[in-house]
Order: structure tokens, then sequence, then C-alpha cells
């Protein structure tokens, strides 16, 4: 058994009743417009199909993380040793200074998500490590519960079974965890603010999360990080004071509004508030750390094992700023190269080659060139086929280009979020689709 072979079976599934099987899909996407499932207030558009893993995929995950975190870690503590290591990341004084202060709790990374073309556990690529902000949980159960009860996946439970990865409940039991081990905690009970500049912030998954911690029995608050103050070493929201933080800003959005948040900043640097997670996330987020594991020097902090992962796993990658022969390879040579800013969410800013005519393309790089742009090899999508009904109720088998994220709570897998498109850019097109994830294990049959 494998997640090639279910996808089949799924599809002759549906392609042997499409009416009956797009009845049931226009009955869970309504179930779904009623629940909290939004991007920036927008409905997330999803499919009738999941995307199916097996226990070996999810193995294989785990391997990939526990990597990729040795890694992780060995930068980490390269940044705080190692002057000349804090340099090639490029970051202002007080930024630096921030990754330097002690959060007050082991775990470097608390939440990340790590997006990978994954098609086995010896072939895939890294597409980037998100640590700030790292969303899509809330999306991913919803979708993951509705289409659990779907009639198509009734059917196959009568041979497999089949569960999705609960990510809402088990990310509030890691971050309750995080904070225990809060080595200037001053209460068991903490009141909890979840931050962000709520202009910027994903409010449907903050309010979910927000629910379970108050059904848990804490005081816990959605909270616009301008409008913290800081006295008398308490950080406080609108009188209440904060002794948890579950960070939602993304770094690069917080450096450009430094000026505002003072409290925030004065409170973490003085340990008066356990901030989940630290500014250390930073050092993995930002896409600059691509180029920086590549670079000859960083790989003599890493063991042979640690090389041979980076170099056939995390694309080879360079600055853009101010090189003029990378300028004319990528402008000639442009269905071979990506290009993306150094710190960017949501795929913002990135551009491939391949969907723009030379003109197009050259207008492209010219814009970037010079600026805080990196470049990387064009990689080729894993693909996977998926059923999609037209507005008739026919199916039609398409052939989606995959992104697979895997989530990940205080460095260990806790499930996956996986979006699909049939454009390069994988992320924030029109046709983009959050599919949800499902782990499918042959049934023991009596006999």
């Amino acid at each position: 058994m494998d997640a090639q072979s279910i996808t089949e079976e799924f599809i002759r599934l549906v392609q042997s009743n499409p009416q009956k099987y797009y009845r049931d899909f226009l009955k869970i996407d309504q179930e779904a417009k009623k629940e909290n499932a939004l991007y920036k207030d927008k409905p997330i558009p999803f499919l009738y199909q999941p995307m199916f893993f097996t226990p070996e995929d999810i193995d294989a995950f785990h391997q990939i993380g526990a990597m990729l975190y040795t890694i992780a870690e060995k930068v980490t503590q390269a940044f705080l040793t190692m002057p000349s290591f804090r340099q090639k990341f490029h970051y202002p004084d007080f930024l630096e200074e921030l990754i330097l202060v002690d959060p007050g709790y082991e775990v470097s990374i608390p939440i990340s998500r790590y997006d990978l073309f994954y098609h086995s556990k010896d072939r895939f690529q890294f597409i980037e490590v998100n640590t700030d902000g790292t969303s899509g949980m809330n999306e991913d159960n919803i979708f993951s519960r509705l289409l659990l009860d779907s009639l198509a996946l009734q059917e196959l439970q009568k041979d497999y079974r089949i569960d999705y990865f609960e990510l809402m409940e088990k990310w509030v039991d890691e971050s309750l965890q995080t904070y225990q081990s809060f080595k200037w905690k001053r209460t068991d009970r903490p009141n909890i603010a979840i931050v962000d500049f709520m202009e910027a912030g994903i409010t449907a998954e903050f309010e979910e999360i927000q629910k379970i911690y108050v059904k848990r029995g804490y005081h816990a608050f959605l909270a616009e990080a301008r409008e913290l103050d800081y006295k008398d070493g308490v950080l406080t929201y609108k009188g209440t004071p904060i002794h948890m933080i579950y960070r939602r800003i993304v770094t690069g959005d917080l450096v450009r509004n430094i000026k505002e948040v003072t409290p925030l900043i004065e409170a973490y640097k003085d340990g008066a508030v356990c901030m989940i997670g630290s500014f250390r996330t930073q050092l993995m987020h930002n896409k600059m750390i691509f180029k920086i594991l590549h670079d000859e020097d960083s790989l003599s902090i890493f063991t042979k094992e640690e090389k041979n992962f980076i170099q056939n796993h995390v694309p080879f990658t360079r600055s853009f700023k101010e090189d003029p022969v990378a300028y004319e390879k990528v402008l000639h040579h442009k269905d071979d190269y990506i290009l993306k800013p150094v710190d960017s969410y949501a795929s913002q800013g990135v551009n491939t080659g391949r969907d723009y005519d030379f003109a197009q393309w050259k207008a492209i790089v010219d814009d970037c060139y010079g600026k805080d742009f990196l470049y990387q090899p064009f990689i080729d999508p894993p693909t996977r086929k998926f059923v999609c009904f037209d507005e008739n109720g026919q199916v039609d088998v398409i052939d989606f280009k995959l992104n697979v994220g895997v989530t990940n709570y205080n460095e260990k897998f806790a499930g996956l979020y996986t979006r699909i498109s049939t454009h390069n850019i994988i992320f924030g097109q029109s046709t983009y689709y959050s599919i949800p994830n499902m782990l499918v294990q042959a049934k023991e049959h009596k006999s």
C-alpha cells in the first residue's frame, strides 16, 4: 500500500458515481462556509479529495525534521558564539541584540513548518522554513474533519483506517509545556496574549486557538502589538497583565515597525514575559539561511552526514544583490531560475522565469537586481492527480503541483498542511487549494 495507489482508488470511486459525490461535496462546501476557515477574512478554497500519506511517509517526516533541527541548533549556536557567523545574516544591530537575548527556555524553534517538494523519504527538496507566524493549522483541521465524514472516505474506511492530524489542541498542549519550562515563570496559570499586528494577522486562526486556551481555563486574548504597555516589570494589554505571549508577528514586520512596539521589546529583553517563539526563530525563517548553509565556511560546522543532507536537499541559493555574472545567468536562462526576497511570506515577491516572456522577465530581473533578493535553480514540483467537479457535477482529473508543509511543535512532527496549484508558484494564486491531509493505514482483517 502506498499513497499513490490510495489516490487512484479514491479517483476511481468518485468516477463511479460523480453526481452522488458532487452532491456530497456541495454539502461539505456549505458546512465549510459556516466554519472559521478563512485567510485574510476570505474563504479558503479546497477540494473534495484529501492528500493521502502512509506511516512510511510520516516516518520520513520525522527523520527529515530531526536532521533539520540538528542543523538549526548548530546554526543557532554558531550565531550565539561566533561574531563572524552573525555577519552573514546582515541583521541590524538591534535585531542581532534581540536574537542574542536568552528567551528563558531551551527549544530554539517552538513552532515551525518546513515546506517540501516531497516525492519520497530520499527524494525531496526544501522550499522554505517558516517559523514566525506559522499558520494553516486551523484550516487543515476544519477541512479534514469535514472530509473524514464524506461519503467517499466513509467508503474507503471499510478497508482502511483513515485519520487526520489534529493540530490545534496539540499546539495548545505544546505551548503550555514550553511555558512551564520558562526559567522566569511567575505563575502556573498564565494570562496568554496572542500578539500580532492585527491588520496582518489571520484572525480566524487566532480566535480558534484563543477558544481552546479559554476552554482549558486560561485567560487568553488577542492583542494588538502596538497597544501593549510595560511598567514596573509587568507587560499589560488594556490593563491586563501578560505572562505568556504566543507571537504571531513575523519578524520582518516587527523590524519595520520597531519604534511602535517598544513595550514588547523591553519586556522580552528583561525576561518579564515568556514569548513563544523567540527572536532566535528568525535564523531559520530568513530565506538567506539557504545561502548561508551552502557557504563553504558554514559547511565546516556540520558533520559529513549533515553536509550531504544540505547539498542534496537544500536548493543551492546565492545572493542576487550585486553579482553581474548572476544577473546575466538568471536573465538569459530564465526557465532555470527563481527569484525570491530575502525575507517574505505567503510567496510574496517570488517569481520564476518560466511564467514570463523574456521582456517581462527582464523587467522583473532589473527590478530585483541590487536589492535583497536571492536566486535559486527552478525545481519541478511533484504532482498528483486530483478530482475536480465542474458546475454540472462532472468530474475532471487534473494534475496539480504539490507543496507539502510539515508542521512541527517543539521541534517534533505534529501534522501536515498541503497546498496545490496548477501554477509554478503554489501559494497566493487564484488556483491554489488547501488540501486536507489524511494518514491511511491498512485494517487488520480477522480471518
